[in-house]
């Protein structure tokens, strides 16, 4: 069985299908990478609870940067959040983002009891 949860015209923010949650990308509001990336997540942990998942069950994450130059900034973020011993299957790559505004984007995939 396949669950959609917050599903609009365009998209649902969460998929659910057979102890696997698919997280719609998130984007963050702030003017720098740092900022941006504290709101991402800040945001995916909000859909991870939703989903019935946390930080502890995620399998991979996507992340897009609208420019490498914000590396090792993102990292730092990302870095702090992610549980000890849990890390994620993980990509990131530069990518133009829907908005020249926007930094970063961050795809995660998780299990869910």
């Amino acid at each position: 069985m396949i669950t959609r949860m917050e599903t609009g015209q365009r998209m649902s923010k969460i998929v659910k299908h057979n102890g696997v949650a698919y997280l719609c990308g998130q984007v963050g509001a702030g003017e720098t990478i740092t900022e941006q990336t504290e709101d991402c997540l800040a945001r995916v942990d909000a859909l991870l609870k939703q989903a019935g998942s946390s930080r502890e069950q995620i399998l991979q994450a996507i992340i897009w940067v609208s420019d490498m130059k914000y590396f090792a900034e993102m990292n730092a973020v990302w870095d702090a959040w992610v549980p000890e011993g849990h890390a994620p299957a993980r990509a990131c790559g530069e990518a133009k983002l829907a908005r020249d505004v926007l930094k970063v984007e961050v795809i995660v995939t998780a299990a869910y009891e």
